[in-house]
């Protein structure tokens, strides 16, 4: 009885096309944020925040982005490793190179530079579609990872091929570097992250997602009606690029502190595209649902033996977690395979009609 949209008149054009139009919506966002930036700081351990909930934001930020691509445009991609990779390795060259830039702006010049990498690759998107597509875009991974790992210059000749993320400063805090509390990165990873969905969310409600919609939907039909099909799929790949990169620096500036190319591997890149599988594909939401769906069932899975007291062997452990996450991935894509989202949806739409049955 409490999700209800009765007596909630809109008296405007911009109160009709708000983000989050029914009130009890804004409130529920507004307590989530609360708690995200208030509460978890404050009683989330080191080993939550550093295992759980910082891989879970940068994911989420890696899978919004790949949404665009798959979900929005529908041009599959392979090479999300690829583009995260360049973010995080172009994030260490520049701030190596440029000890005085705000980690903010070598953040967000890192996920350029992932934009016009993926500018490039998205170029065979004019000529072909689907699984010729995602081969091409498998190529990019396979080249950026071969790249990064045989040019020493982008490990500034480090004779291990270890990319460390230097100590830097913002505000009088350090936000990245060994010394670098768990509670300022995650803040920082958090603040990025929301900023950055909002924005994705507005872009696929307004004209870009429009176009980008119709192309997925049918592309010569939207060409007919003045899309220009390149055009719209460029700016996907390149959107979606900057997304990833701006992740991949993430992951070795917040998160993990050093790095190898090993890191950035064709693993990733398959866990970024099952999270919106599983989350939904075309769905901001769904992006988080499926991250956290894929981050936090593996520790759930590998900590479950010790909770019951069941002593079990570490290899043993590893097979029946693989063995019980994929089969729960099958059952998801059977039972909805719309993900997460729609489940949500659908709950939400329960709870607005309860108690009739229709």
């Amino acid at each position: 009885m409490l999700y209800r949209e009765a007596g909630q008149f809109k008296a405007s054009y911009a109160a009709d096309q708000s983000v989050f139009p029914i009130v009890q919506d804004r409130w529920f966002i507004g307590a989530v944020l609360a708690v995200a930036f208030f509460a978890v700081p404050m009683m989330a351990s080191e080993y939550l925040l550093q295992a759980v909930m910082i891989p879970l934001l940068i994911f989420s930020l890696a899978a919004i982005g790949l949404n665009l691509l798959v979900g929005y445009a529908g041009q599959l991609s392979l090479g999300t490793g690829g583009f995260m990779a360049v973010g995080g390795y172009m994030a260490y060259k520049l701030t190596t190179g440029f000890p005085d830039l705000n980690i903010i702006v070598v953040f967000m010049l890192s996920g350029l530079i992932a934009a016009g990498v993926g500018l490039v690759f998205g170029i065979p998107s004019l000529r072909i579609k689907g699984f010729y597509l995602a081969v091409a875009t498998l190529a990019a991974q396979f080249f950026l990872g071969w790249l990064f790992n045989k040019v020493a210059w982008f490990q500034n000749y480090n004779p291990s091929g270890i990319i460390t993320a230097p100590p830097r400063e913002m505000f009088g805090v350090m936000v990245t570097g060994p010394t670098a509390t768990a509670e300022v990165r995650y803040l920082v990873a958090l603040s990025i992250v929301v900023v950055m969905a909002m924005i994705a969310k507005n872009v696929v409600r307004g004209r870009i997602g429009r176009s980008w919609m119709a192309v997925r939907d049918m592309d010569i039909a939207a060409e007919i009606i003045g899309i220009e099909p390149f055009r719209a799929k460029l700016l996907a790949f390149a959107v979606s690029s900057f997304y990833c990169g701006v992740a991949g620096a993430m992951i070795v500036f917040l998160w993990l502190g050093s790095a190898e190319t090993e890191a950035f591997s064709i693993n990733e890149s398959f866990n970024v595209l099952f999270m919106i599988i599983i989350g939904g594909l075309g769905s901001i939401l769904g992006s988080f649902l499926g991250a956290a769906f894929i981050i936090g069932l593996p520790i759930l899975l590998t900590n479950a033996p010790q909770w019951f007291g069941i002593a079990m062997q570490i290899d043993t452990q590893k097979h029946i977690e693989i063995m019980i996450f994929g089969s729960l991935i099958i059952f998801f894509l059977i039972v909805e395979p719309h993900g997460l989202a729609r489940l949500w949806q659908i709950s939400k739409e329960k709870l607005r009609l309860w108690p009739f049955p229709y």
